[in-house]
């Protein structure tokens, strides 16, 4: 089954609900474990840092990590990037680096040194085998305090329980792009192999990859996400409900059969987006909700400041 979920304050700042941005995302998740209880993922959009990147690599655990993270110091500097700060934890090796360049051309070379999570000037991506409480508690998702978020509860179905094949996923190659999604993509490999003939490098044969890669590669070529996200209606076959995430905005699609279910709910101050109701009512326990379940065929945006939502 699998659950999805999103959180992002629309003025940048929290309201008053008693916990952090990573707590109120995990709480959400934690709710729908029944959904996915194999692993779990973030994707973190931090305070961005001028003319810094962060990255995110998986490195092994305990014996093999010291030599694993060296292999990765050595292959950034060999790249032109200096590290400001790193850390390791869990089953990752997170660094901020200083880089000029060409960010697509910097992370296809640093996909080849390292297994690549995310890189962005903003986004974090943590993801492991586990369950949101006890990966919270690994990662420090709960000190994370910023405008906005997505999560994932993983259920295997068609590969194995590893950290790699746990959600978000990244748009291998963009910066600060990521997805979360419920459902199959059907024609996965037509739309693959029309983005890899464009240049467009994959790591894994995930479709939620493939979702932020199209989207990434729409908005390289100018194309607003809003738009991006309407024209995947028509170019992904399948049943699919999913969130994608930027530095700064929340969207979501949904196919016309509508089979993945989405609930959000929305005031002046936030918008939330989960796969149940119950996700939604962790963040305000006790409070009836005014929620709705977007239409078929739909799809919305939410940015720092501004909202698009529509349907075709």
């Amino acid at each position: 089954m699998c659950s999805i979920a999103g959180i992002l304050f629309k003025n940048g700042k929290r309201s008053n609900l008693g916990l952090t941005t990573g707590e109120a995302l995990t709480e959400m998740m934690d709710a729908c474990r029944h959904r996915g209880p194999d692993s779990a993922g973030w994707a973190l959009y931090k305070e961005p840092r001028e003319g810094k990147l962060r990255l995110r690599f998986f490195v092994s655990r305990g014996a093999g990590q010291s030599e694993d993270v060296a292999r990765i110091r050595e292959g950034l500097m060999a790249n032109g990037a200096a590290i400001v700060e790193e850390e390791a934890v869990g089953c990752t090796y997170g660094a901020v680096v200083e880089h000029e360049g060409d960010i697509q051309k910097f992370s296809y070379a640093m996909e080849r040194v390292g297994k690549l999570v995310s890189v962005g000037s903003s986004l974090d991506l943590i993801k492991d085998v586990g369950q949101p409480y006890g990966l919270q508690k690994v990662y420090g998702i709960a000190q994370f305090n910023g405008s906005h978020a997505i999560g994932h509860t993983r259920l295997a179905t068609e590969t194995g329980v590893h950290p790699e094949t746990a959600h978000p996923f990244w748009a291998t190659g963009f910066a600060d792009v990521a997805t979360v999604h419920n459902g199959q993509i059907t024609n996965y490999w037509i739309m693959r192999r029309r983005l890899e003939r464009r240049g467009m490098e994959f790591r894994t044969e995930n479709d939620t990859e493939l979702i932020a890669v199209y989207l990434a590669y729409k908005m390289s070529q100018g194309v607003l996400l809003e738009d991006a996200l309407r024209s995947s209606l028509d170019d992904l076959d399948g049943t699919f409900s999913y969130l994608v995430a930027t530095k700064d905005s929340i969207g979501y699609a949904k196919d016309k059969l509508a089979a993945k279910p989405m609930v959000k709910y929305e005031d002046e101050d936030l918008i939330a987006l989960a796969s149940e109701e119950v996700a939604l009512n962790r963040l305000f326990p006790g409070r009836a909700l005014d929620t709705t379940e977007p239409a078929p065929l739909t799809c919305g945006l939410w940015s720092l400041g501004k909202k698009t939502e529509g349907a075709l």
